[in-house]
Order: C-alpha cells, then sequence, then structure tokens
C-alpha cells in the first residue's frame, strides 16, 4: 500500500486545505489524521472539503479547532444549552481538552445533530469544540456509563497511545511477498477462536477468545505459544464480536507485554468490557482466583480500543487495512474483510454470522470489494444441522412455556447474555405480553439489553424504530430483574413463571444457581434454545443424562439429579444452519477462490468443507489448530 511521510502528509493536506482556514498542525491519531485549523468557518466554507482531504491522503479525515481558538467550557456550555432543542434530551455534557472535543450525552441524538448535522455544525461554528453526540440508554446502564467515564479520565493517556500507534503507520518496510495464516484456536473445535495473520512486515491476531466450557487448562486457553513471537511484536488484535469464545483473552496480551490497538465495533466494546468482567467475577468465584487477567487489565485494554463502524475502511499496519461488515449474530457482530498489500490478497474471516431472520439482526453482509480466501464458521456445518424457521421455533417455545405454567411449574431458560437473551425477550413480549406470565431477567441480561438501546442502529429496523420512539421493547413491565437475594424464593415459590439466566451452556453464572434449585421438581421445565458445546454441562443434561456433577458450596463434587422436563428448541441460534452457511456461499460477491471451515466441533467443518467443494467447485479445506497456511 502507499504510505505517505510526514512531510508528504503536510504537503498533501496543504495543497487541499484553503490558507484561510488557518493550518496549525498535524497528527496522526492511530488510524485517522487530525488536522487543526484556526479558522473553523472558512473550512466550512467548502462543503467538500473533508471529501476531498480524505482522499488525498487515504485515511480518514477529522478537523479540529486549534485550542487556543476554543471558547471557555463554561461559555460554550451556556452556547450548547442554547443550540440544542430541548427535546433532544440531554442527559450531560463534558468537555474533553485533550481531544477538543465536546461529549453530548442524549436520549434523542438525531434532534441533538439536526438534519444534516445542521445543530452540530452550530456548536463547532460557535465554540470551537468538536461535537460527539452519544446516545443515553432508556434504563441506566453502569457498563457504558464506567467505559465512557473511563474513556473520557484517561484522555491523556489515549492520545499519547493514539500519536504512537500513528507514528507506526508511516514506516514502510519492504514489499509484501507472502501471506500466512497460523490456527491458534476455534478449529476443529468451538471455544478460543483465534487466528494469527502474517506477512513479512505485520502480526496481526483476528480474535483472541477461551473456552468456558472446560477446567483444562490446556484447552481452555489458545496456543500463543505457537506464534513464536513475543507479544510485544504483535501489531494489532481484530475482535469479530464480544463472545468471550472470541474476546475472552485479549485482556491476557495486555498483562504480558502487548501494547498495542484492539479494534472492534462500538457495540462490541461495552459488550467486550461487561462479558469480561463477569468472567473473572465467575472464575474466581468457583475456585482459588483462576483468572488469567484482572480488572487492571481490562482496564489496559479499553485504552487501547479503537472502535470502527460498519463499512468503515481501516488501516492496521502498511500492508494491512480491514472492514467491518454485518455478521447478523449479535450486538455489533462483525465478519472481517481484510485486504493484504496493495491489491495482494482479499481474506474475508466471517466470524459467527446469522444468514437468516431473527428478531434482531439483519442478515449477515454477502458483498465485499474482493475475496479470494474465505474463513467460515461451521458450528452447524454437520448435514443433519437443520433448524426450523424462527416462527415455528416461537411456537414451540410458547407452548412448552403454556404447558409448564399450567402444570403450576417454572421455565428455566439458560441464554447467552448477549444476543439469545434479547432474541428471546422479543419472541416472548410477542406472544405472551396478555397472558400476565412473569418473566424473570437474571445475571448480565439485564445490562446487555441496555446497552442494546444505546446502538439501535445496528438492530432490525422495526426494533431500531421501537427504541427510538421510547417503546424499547426489553423495558416491558413483563421482564422482572432479578435481585440475587430473591433467587431462592422465585426458584423454590408457588408463582408459575419464566427465568432467563446465563450462562447458556449451563457452564456457570445464574442459571446453574437456579438449576440446582429447580431440578428436583418433575413441574419445572429446563428449555435449551442455543448452542452447547461438547463439553459443556449443558450437552450433558440435552443428550438425557438423568445424574449430572456439580459443584456444592464447600467447592465439593455433587450428583445433581435430573428430574424436571428438558426441552430443545432450535431456531433460536444466533448461529447459521447448514442450509443457511449454504445459501450464505453461494450469495457471496464475488466468488471465493479459496474456502477454510472452522468454529465447529466434531466432523462438521470436514463435512462443510467437503460440501462446498462439491458445491463451488474451489479449494476447501479444514484446518486443525496449530495448522499454518501460506494464502499467497
Amino acid at each position: 500500500m502507499t504510505v505517505l511521510n510526514s512531510k508528504e502528509l503536510q504537503a498533501a493536506v496543504e495543497e487541499v486545505l484553503p490558507p484561510e482556514c488557518g493550518l496549525t498542525k498535524i497528527e496522526v491519531e492511530g488510524p485517522q489524521v487530525v488536522v487543526y485549523v484556526r479558522n473553523i468557518s472558512a473550512f466550512y466554507g467548502d462543503e467538500n472539503l473533508i471529501t476531498k482531504l480524505a482522499g488525498k491522503v487515504r485515511k480518514k479525515v477529522l478537523v479540529r479547532v486549534d485550542a487556543a481558538s476554543l471558547m471557555p467550557p463554561e461559555k460554550a456550555l451556556a452556547t450548547i444549552k442554547t443550540l440544542i432543542p430541548p427535546e433532544a434530551g440531554v442527559e450531560q455534557v463534558r468537555f474533553d481538552a485533550v481531544f477538543n472535543e465536546v461529549i453530548i450525552e442524549a436520549l434523542k441524538p438525531g434532534i441533538a445533530i439536526g438534519k444534516g448535522g445542521s445543530v452540530l455544525k452550530s456548536v463547532i461554528l460557535n465554540t470551537g469544540w468538536s461535537p460527539r453526540v452519544l446516545r443515553a440508554p432508556t434504563t441506566p446502564s453502569e457498563v457504558s456509563k464506567a467505559v465512557r467515564g473511563a474513556l473520557l479520565a484517561n484522555s491523556e493517556e489515549r492520545k499519547k497511545f493514539l500519536l504512537g500507534l500513528g507514528k507506526k503507520m508511516f514506516i514502510s518496510e519492504g514489499t509484501c511477498d507472502w501471506i500466512k495464516i497460523t490456527a491458534l484456536g476455534g478449529f476443529k473445535e468451538v471455544g478460543r477462536s483465534c487466528m494469527l495473520l502474517q506477512t513479512p512486515h505485520s502480526n496481526v491476531l483476528v480474535d483472541c477468545g477461551i473456552n468456558a466450557d472446560t477446567s483444562d487448562k490446556e484447552r481452555a486457553y489458545p496456543y500463543l505459544n505457537a506464534m513464536n513471537l513475543a507479544l510485544e511484536q504483535l501489531d494489532a488484535v481484530i475482535v469479530s464480536h464480544a463472545h468471550l469464545d472470541h474476546c475472552g483473552f485479549v485482556p491476557y496480551l495486555y498483562a504480558y507485554g502487548y501494547e498495542g490497538p484492539t479494534y472492534c465495533t462500538p457495540p462490541t466494546r461495552d459488550l467486550m468490557v461487561l462479558l469480561q468482567q463477569d468472567c473473572i467475577n465467575v472464575m474466581n468465584s468457583e475456585g482459588e482466583g483462576n483468572a488469567p487477567y484482572g480488572e487492571r487489565e481490562i482496564k489496559k485494554e479499553l485504552n487501547h480500543v479503537i472502535t470502527r463502524d460498519y463499512g468503515e475502511v481501516t488501516d492496521v499496519t502498511p500492508e494491512i487495512r480491514f472492514t467491518f461488515h454485518n455478521a447478523g449474530h449479535i450486538l455489533g457482530s462483525s465478519s472481517v474483510h481484510i485486504h493484504v498489500g496493495e491489491g495482494m490478497h482479499n481474506i474475508v474471516y466471517t466470524g459467527d454470522i446469522k444468514f437468516g431472520r431473527t428478531n434482531l439482526f439483519d442478515a449477515a453482509d454477502t458483498y465485499f470489494p474482493r475475496i479470494e480466501t474465505l474463513l467460515i464458521e461451521s458450528t452447524y456445518g454437520g448435514r443433519d444441522d437443520l433448524q426450523p424457521r424462527l416462527d415455528d421455533a416461537e411456537a414451540h417455545l410458547v407452548q412448552a412455556i403454556r404447558k409448564t405454567i399450567e402444570q403450576r411449574g417454572k421455565v428455566l431458560i439458560p441464554v447467552f447474555a448477549v444476543g439469545r437473551a434479547q432474541e428471546i425477550m422479543l419472541a416472548l413480549e410477542s406472544h405472551l405480553k396478555d397472558e400476565n406470565i412473569t418473566v424473570y431477567i437474571d445475571g448480565m441480561s439485564k445490562e446487555a439489553s441496555a446497552i442494546h438501546t444505546i446502538y439501535p442502529e445496528y438492530l432490525r429496523r422495526n426494533v431500531q424504530r421501537r427504541i427510538l420512539q421510547n417503546d424499547s421493547p426489553f423495558d416491558k413491565e413483563m421482564f422482572k430483574h432479578v435481585v440475587s437475594k430473591d433467587r431462592k424464593d422465585i426458584a423454590e415459590g408457588d408463582e408459575p413463571c419464566v427465568i432467563l439466566a446465563p450462562s447458556g451452556m449451563l457452564s456457570g453464572g445464574t442459571s446453574v444457581e437456579f438449576l440446582k434449585m429447580m431440578a428436583g421438581d418433575a413441574r419445572n421445565a429446563l428449555v435449551f434454545v442455543g448452542y452447547q458445546s461438547a463439553m459443556s454441562l449443558g450437552r450433558k443434561i440435552q443428550n438425557g443424562e438423568k445424574e449430572v456433577p456439580m459443584l456444592n458450596e464447600r467447592h465439593k463434587v455433587d450428583a445433581l439429579k435430573i428430574n424436571l422436563g428438558i426441552d430443545t428448541i432450535d431456531g433460536f441460534s444466533g448461529h447459521s444452519d447448514r442450509s443457511q452457511l449454504l445459501a450464505y456461499v453461494r450469495n457471496l460477491r464475488p466468488k471465493p477462490s479459496r474456502i477454510l471451515t472452522m468454529h465447529g466441533d466434531e466432523n462438521k467443518p470436514e463435512d462443510l468443507a467437503r460440501t462446498l467443494n462439491r458445491m463451488m467447485h474451489v479449494e476447501t479445506r479444514a484446518p486443525m489448530d496449530l495448522d499454518s497456511i501460506r494464502l499467497k
């Protein structure tokens, strides 16, 4: 790729920027160029100027007013209050003097932004401060509050990190004449997804997860020692989505020497912090403080996160750039399009994808600029892995709930707090809202649902519209949030009810607490609505085991007798079934010339690879962990 040095960058900006703008300095903050001017009015005199600058420097460009020309914060705050309509519901205005930004949190950001950005334009023209509008959640979110507070408090540290990263973007060390990937986890298995992408001068990790469903440390974490690199030699980490099997080991990198960026979408950042924090709490509560990292490393990771929206092209190194595309799996989940060299090779790493209808998201994107190599998940890639239509799955779920409620029992639905919980909530709200059935929401699902309301633009149009109209389906009266002291009363009381509790595979969390209290009563039901990995407790019960090992309060193993009814309802998964995976590949534009399958238990990756070979007439393969493959 063409890389401008600092002098060339200065000359390129000066060539486009009119002198009357009063250019004071140019900074490269990681993957983006920031231009500082004294006269912002002159800059806005040409509405195409920002596009011209971006085209010239071939990077995302931000324009900020020089610090010497900013209005004092107290006066700027008063001015902003007169410019933003009251109906925007502004909840907080904060100034970030490090980045010359004013951060505006509003319940209705669209009104705060104004038609065509008119209100924001008036803010910067009148005060000099660059406005950044954030959506306030419809219900309080401790995680978003903590994330936003930490990013503001650590602005100086983040600025220093971004400027240091920007300097590395100017270093071009020679030609790119080979590309290699190494499978470090999540190949021919589900869990600890991790892949190393290498060129002669770049080392990039794509995902870095854990397998939470095993206590065997040899199988719980990625094979990072197989990189034959020090962590300091990594240039970047790209995270496809926030589930722990894809992001759960990223803080470990920062604990042992990694100082580079982690790229993800904005919702992934917030959900990643939520799930990682819960992960260390669960790990430390179940034994002798076994978590591989702590809160300090999560905070360090947060300071190094660079968020990117779908469709935003981002340079990672002088040789590698990537773009996130909707994966349809969970909030903010992405397939990653990676462009290597000057048109040398293009990779699509699907992450976890859903190419089918759900209540929450649009189907995964299938249009990319170029694809030579496709890496595709195969969670449901086996020949018999066909799921029912969503309408049929919802009817089955409602029938199972009504049957259990009629016999005065309770329905326990283990869910992933992010994704499946919200999908099931939408189904229950649609079908049971008039039946006076209480649905208890436990664990992180409340917090995760609040985060969904911050990012409605990532949701399906109808859900997005409801949130924007203050009719969030996640805030309905039928959903009651559980306080820990009430769990025993809920599980053993007389009230028939539905309980949504993480984790989805019964690998820990409050779903296991409820199972212990409910397993002995035959009136109750345990309903699985998501994937159960081969080693999980959920899979054992799903397969019909009537006694399962369970840790008691003294951390000794007891046998838990399973007397409650067991039901599995397919169709709610955030993963594509076999027919959807095949349809996804058929609909890819352009057609890949090589397909590698990953993220699947047992023989499913090989089964899918064989079928795709016959269907697409291209090279296919199912690599296993520790395989290295030269792509070019």
